[in-house]
């Protein structure tokens, strides 16, 4: 378990008068830290004894900074943020909507407000149809073998209903503004040349009735009082191993997006993003074959990354590319043989840092919820993907991913600006301006020992000390 303090029932939690949050101090005030003369610091340390724990405010200084220095310069801009969260599967829907109504409130609350000390989780990823970690594989509109529906006439959104749907109310009841990506992981088995929900690719005939597809979802859900932002073409094109998948080549996605999906929404007057690629970073070239061609182009909003393989600078690659196209980041898992030791300074190196340094809009864990044995999964899905939560019932152990995005989410709120702060090999860092003039600073300690560093921002200096590995947010 990663959790500093036991998993307790929500029953005694209640009767003691508590809630079901994560280590921390009381609750945090309102006041912006724009407004305040000190730098609010938040601590995670590899060895638990700090889980996105506040710490005493650092007092901003004149002194000239000494030893490491971390200039930020707000005068200098990058990309704006969308958000920081989670890929709320439908076994993640699944295991919350099975808690008690005052349980499931409470951690949602947690999750997803932004007053207090929730963490103000601000951007959520979808799977369209079945991901592996739903229970069951299925589309949305499946038929008996041998069957064929071009028209779609038989499409429906009941497989969501049963769990993801009144779950998503809750959450955009707690946050209306959060912004949701869906994914597809496979169309219906009928369009595809295998006519198996595994693998197999696209059959061109149905390209037409697959942009349909892509409509009717997002109108439906449109009918349920849910905005879809933006959608993927396709999660991890080039992995079709996975139940379920398909193999679309960077060719097939160009073809289907200029001819059919791009038309489509157009024409159906859809204004949810088109994102291409969302696979590893180790393959630019595949988004690259989509953005180059003129066609294509014109209908794409942007890429979206995985990092089970590649270097997270591939991602300003493209961006060098197609300077006017947007970035994100979208899935990363946490294994569940791995060590939170390893897991949360690697995860804030490289994507909350690394990614928003590469231009990234989002960074996203794979996924919200999973329970104690890393269930549910379709058969041949992931069976070690430890969620940001593990739930035993009402039971809530807030794991690796929870703290990783926290140290983003709470803070650097949508509509926020990367700006610029110096570089540091044994001090990566990535600094924010936020909608209400905070400025955010995240820092992980890459070395083996304690650090000691200034942090100076127009002649003012404030001084922190980071354990090795260790993480930190500051804001003021």
């Amino acid at each position: 378990m990663f959790f500093s303090k036991p998993t307790i029932s929500l029953a005694l939690l209640l009767s003691l008068g508590l809630g079901t949050g994560c280590q921390r101090t009381p609750q945090a005030e309102t006041t912006p830290a724009s407004q305040k003369g000190t730098a609010a610091f938040w601590l995670t340390n590899p060895d638990k004894s700090a889980l996105f724990q506040t710490q005493p405010a650092l007092a901003w200084g004149t002194t000239p900074a000494t030893g490491s220095v971390i200039e930020v310069d707000e005068k200098q801009t990058f990309q704006p943020i969308d958000g920081f969260g989670y890929c709320l599967t439908g076994g993640s829907a699944q295991l919350l909507h099975a808690m008690a109504p005052a349980a499931r409130a409470a951690i949602l609350r947690e999750l997803f407000a932004t007053d207090g000390t929730n963490i103000g989780v601000s951007y959520l990823r979808l799977s369209i149809g079945a991901s592996d970690l739903d229970a069951t594989v299925f589309s949305y509109d499946d038929l008996p073998a041998g069957q064929t529906d071009p028209t779609l006439a038989k499409f429906s959104l009941a497989p969501d209903r049963t769990h993801l749907l009144p779950v998503l109310k809750e959450i955009l009841a707690i946050n209306p503004n959060i912004k949701i990506l869906g994914s597809p992981w496979s169309p219906p088995p009928w369009m595809k040349t295998n006519n198996n929900s595994k693998g197999g690719s696209l059959k061109p005939e149905f390209y037409d009735a697959y942009a349909r597809y892509f409509a009717k979802y997002i109108q439906g859900m449109k009918a349920e009082g849910i905005r879809i932002d933006a959608v993927t073409v396709q999660n991890e094109p080039l992995h079709p191993g996975n139940n379920p998948s398909l193999l679309m080549l960077a060719e097939q996605q160009t073809e289907f997006v200029k001819k059919n999906l791009g038309p489509t929404f157009k024409a159906e007057k859809i204004d949810a993003k088109i994102i291409v690629y969302d696979h590893n970073a180790d393959r630019p070239d595949y988004p690259l074959t989509i953005l180059n061609d003129p066609e294509a182009n014109k209908y794409v909003d942007g890429s979206a990354f995985h990092l089970y393989a590649g270097p997270i600078d591939a991602l300003s690659k493209v961006h060098d590319a197609h300077p006017d196209k947007n970035l994100y980041f979208t899935e990363q898992w946490v294994g569940s043989k791995s060590k939170f030791s390893e897991n949360v300074p690697w995860h804030v190196r490289t994507l909350i840092i690394g990614a928003t340094r590469n231009w990234s809009r989002t960074v996203l864990e794979w996924n919200l919820a999973a329970d104690p044995q890393q269930n549910p999964h379709t058969p041949g899905g992931c069976t070690e993907c430890r969620g940001a939560l593990t739930l035993d019932g009402d039971q809530v152990t807030r794991e690796d991913a929870y703290y990783i995005i926290a140290h983003a989410s709470k803070f650097v709120r949508p509509g926020s600006v990367r700006i610029a702060s110096t570089t540091s090999k044994t001090l990566p860092n990535v600094a924010f301006k936020a909608p209400n003039g905070d400025r955010v600073l995240v820092v992980q300690n890459d070395s083996p020992a304690p650090q000691t560093f200034s942090v100076q921002q127009q002649g003012r200096t404030f001084a922190s000390t980071l354990p090795a590995g260790g993480v930190g947010t500051y804001v003021w």
